[in-house]
């Protein structure tokens, strides 16, 4: 008897503190919501107030806008909010053909920084490097602009000149004068570099799947059965549109998972697989990212790097692992950028603000050859030297056919790091064969 008073007696004890817990919730809700009308009530009245009484007539319309700009903007530097004519030129830019400079920008410490410039474009041309930070255009300081006013003053008609001041790591600020242009982009060239196939991606757009597909179809049929293995260039690829970044990596994938994005509600989580096919054919694949490489272009490299279908050769990429939903707002014309979820590798890596290593760290470097003192000698040149069984004694000072003096230099040759992912393919190529004939 006393055992079932004492089960009854702690039942209404549980049962009082779950009646009490529930108003406990109410309340805290009902205070949240009360903030928050206290809080909208001071906007309201900041606005009357400033409207009423400000020196000049303000526009209510700019007013509001910079205000929303100024909310998204606090979130995070790639939260932001686009009026109709800045909509109007992201629908452009993700189409593949835009005018302006042609960098990738974001915020950092107030100033403009650069992700990474857009190859054959002005400012390409102009020397612009990934990580310099912009922090006065035509001489005026970009601080105290957001993001979206930045890239709207260095947008303008075509054919006219900005000048740009540009801090870079080990350098005094200097000017670059930069005349703007249509930039229409590429996003994936490609070409043979002896039996290896090289394909770059410049960004990710509306095009990109498609032009890999061609790339790849064009390397196999002028290369032929003897090609050895694909580099794939991603460096300063500053991303772009995420389900092109999928399509790429589903293009060297069997199977298995290419990344999952995850936002602030656990069933929103989203994963998105391989299907069979690759495109490489099981070759060998080099992947070459650096700084300047980010969010798409971080997908493809972690997704590759983490099921071993590719060796990441250059040095850590940009570390942007959020993702951004482009939200349509009421009147149609005009739209927000939300960070809405963060992505994840197959291995679960979050690279955000970490960036993804690469397998073999490779710095670029500007190579010079050696000259030599003398003429060199070999043991053909050795007075009484056993012959080659009767095959011909090569020549020491015979130039070997295609390397005559004043020829071009393959592009390879003035880049380092691509020549040491040639290097590493052709080191493949002859280990798969060794194995292949034991």
């Amino acid at each position: 008897m006393n055992r079932m008073i004492s089960t009854l007696g702690a039942a209404t004890l549980a049962l009082g503190m779950i009646a009490w817990s529930v108003p406990a919730f109410a309340v805290d809700a009902k205070k949240n919501d009360e903030e928050t009308y206290r809080l909208l009530s001071l906007f309201g009245d900041v606005f009357e107030r400033v409207r009423a009484e400000y020196v000049e007539p303000p526009s209510e319309e700019e007013m509001i806008e910079a205000a929303i700009t100024g909310m998204l903007a606090a979130l995070d530097p790639h939260s932001s909010y686009m009026n109709a004519k800045t909509y109007k030129e992201m629908k452009v830019n993700t189409s593949g053909e835009f005018g302006g400079l042609g960098i990738r920008v974001s915020m950092e410490a107030g100033f403009v920084k650069v992700i990474s410039p857009i190859d054959d474009t002005p400012a390409f041309r102009a020397g612009i490097e990934a990580g310099d930070l912009i922090t006065h255009l035509d001489g005026e300081s970009v601080q105290g602009l957001t993001l979206a006013q930045a890239v709207d003053r260095m947008r303008g008609k075509v054919g006219s000149d900005i000048r740009l001041t540009v801090v870079r790591e080990g350098r005094e600020p200097f000017d670059v004068t930069i005349t703007r242009a249509i930039v229409k982009i590429a996003s994936v060239r490609s070409r043979a570099e002896g039996k290896i196939g090289y394909v770059r991606i410049t960004s990710f757009t509306e095009q990109t799947d498609q032009g890999l597909d061609r790339a790849m179809k064009k390397l196999k049929d002028e290369i032929g059965d003897d090609i050895q293995g694909y580099v794939l260039d991603l460096r300063n690829n500053p991303g772009g549109l995420l389900d092109q970044a999928i399509a790429v990596s589903d293009a060297f994938l069997d199977r298995g998972e290419i990344v999952s994005t995850r936002s602030r509600k656990p069933e929103d989580t989203q994963r998105f697989n391989a299907r069979e096919g690759d495109l490489a054919g099981g070759l060998p694949v080099v992947v070459l990212i650096n700084g300047g490489s980010a969010s798409a272009s971080e997908i493809v490299a972690g997704a590759l790097q983490d099921h071993r279908r590719a060796v990441l050769m250059g040095t850590k990429s940009f570390g942007k692992g959020s993702v951004q939903t482009i939200m349509p707002l009421a009147s149609g014309s005009s739209a927000m950028r939300l960070t809405t979820a963060r992505y994840y590798t197959p291995s679960g890596r979050s690279i955000q603000a970490k960036g993804v290593d690469p397998d073999i760290e490779v710095k670029q470097a500007k190579l010079e050859e050696i000259k030599s003192n003398g003429p060199s000698r070999s043991e053909a040149d050795l007075r009484g030297a056993l012959d080659t069984e009767g095959k011909e004694t090569p020549d020491p000072e015979k130039t070997p056919e295609g390397a005559e003096e004043g020829a071009e230099q393959p592009a390879s040759a003035q880049d380092y790091q691509l020549a040491r992912a040639l290097d590493l393919i052709r080191g493949l190529a002859i280990m798969s064969k060794s194995a292949a004939a034991k």
